[in-house]
């Protein structure tokens, strides 16, 4: 899809219909039953439930969803897309659906958190080989007979590294082994990894899609080949986002593509500024080549989110503390995406091996750039001692 057509299709996509005077907005639309005229009318609902578009009962979606869904699905190219209650249970529903007892999952080593908690803990309990694999380096020989899907994200979590998923999906496709992206970070304005190897994409919808921090939200958009298998989980296991949540996905896709090319640059601008300060090691984002996989994000990315991290020079944790404390404009939160400026603490086995000092995550909002900046100078003191 082009940026034109990206545009067109944020602003006139999901829209209801009507003859005359209609709404350009979907209304919160609540319900839990339908109700229909006759016994035929049910029995098509009925096995037509698993499809986005028909409803049959408020479990499996009503007309808001469906549109929304619909919409998703033509941002990525994809055969179909599926609403969760969250992002992580969309990944979770993901590799539900595609492992089983006894199968053989490689996951990332940069993974999400809570994705690589869910493959360690679950999965591992129902007998599923988990197995980590670094995403810098090449992939095929861990691909074996039983292995059912490849979990990776770019760019990392924490770290930023962005892997070579062409390549993945190239390694991957010739042994028949499904690839599930994370793409978040880069949301559908800047990446659209089915075209570039990929099975299967989901999103933290909370973050980009919904973009004002006030919804939870998760999306998976697949396939032809994976798309009703996804689905069917998703709906097995009764996840559903509610009325408000879509209601809030669908007001911020109107205006995703402004606020992803405002973060760009933004983000871009305040990570270059970050990077001359003497107290900074090191600068973690894709669009600068001290990240690892810059050349892959230059080629697979049209841009970049304002999500990005630093890694500090080597310093007391009191100081570091305290410089995080002082800062006024930042708040301390996980989650990004939003208008709200962010910073987080992060520690990892693959950030220490990318600098020795504390790294930082920054999440860069609406907030004034100078305000920013301003915010962080007199912070630093702090971490001067």
């Amino acid at each position: 899809m082009t940026k034109t057509n990206l545009a067109d299709a944020l602003v006139h996509g999901a829209r209801p219909g009507g003859p005359v005077g209609k709404q350009v907005n979907w209304p919160v639309e609540l319900g839990s039953t339908v109700v229909f005229s006759t016994l035929e009318e049910f029995e098509i609902a009925k096995e037509a439930r698993y499809e986005n578009g028909t409803p049959y009962y408020g479990r499996y979606g009503n007309n808001a969803t469906f549109s929304l869904e619909r919409l998703l699905a033509e941002l990525d190219e994809a055969h179909g897309a599926t609403l969760t209650s969250s992002g992580v249970s969309a990944i979770t529903s993901t590799l539900l659906a595609l492992a089983r007892p006894g199968d053989h999952l490689l996951v990332a080593e940069n993974l999400y958190g809570n994705t690589r908690a869910f493959c360690d803990g679950l999965l591992r309990s129902m007998n599923i080989d988990i197995e980590p694999f670094d995403p810098m380096e090449a992939i095929g020989e861990k691909i074996r007979p039983g292995t059912c899907a490849i979990m990776a994200e770019a760019p990392g979590s924490g770290t930023f590294e962005v892997c070579d998923l062409p390549e993945i999906g190239r390694q991957a496709k010739a042994r028949g082994v499904p690839v599930v992206f994370d793409n978040t970070w880069g949301s559908p304005v800047f990446c659209n990894p089915l075209t570039l190897g990929a099975d299967v994409v989901v999103y933290s919808g909370s973050k980009h899609l919904c973009g004002h921090s006030d919804a939870m939200l998760g999306v998976i958009a697949a396939t032809e080949k994976y798309h009703s298998r996804i689905r069917r989980t998703v709906m097995s296991l009764g996840d559903k986002p509610g009325a408000q949540e879509v209601f809030l996905a669908l007001r911020g896709l109107r205006t995703l593509k402004m606020r992803m090319e405002h973060q760009n640059k933004a983000g871009i601008e305040m990570a270059s500024w970050l990077a001359g300060l003497p107290e900074v090691d090191r600068l973690l984002h894709p669009a600068f080549e001290s990240c690892p996989g810059h050349r892959i994000w230059k080629r697979d990315f049209s841009g970049a989110a304002g999500l990005f991290s630093v890694i500090f020079r080597p310093c007391p944790e009191v100081r570091f503390r305290a410089f995080v404390d002082a800062l006024t404009c930042f708040g301390i939160g996980v989650s990004w995406g939003g208008y709200e400026s962010l910073v987080l603490p992060m520690t990892s086995e693959r950030s220490r091996k990318l600098g020795q000092g504390p790294l930082l995550r920054f999440n860069i909002g609406f907030d004034d750039l100078e305000t920013l900046k301003a915010d962080v100078t007199q912070a630093l003191k702090f971490l001067q001692g």
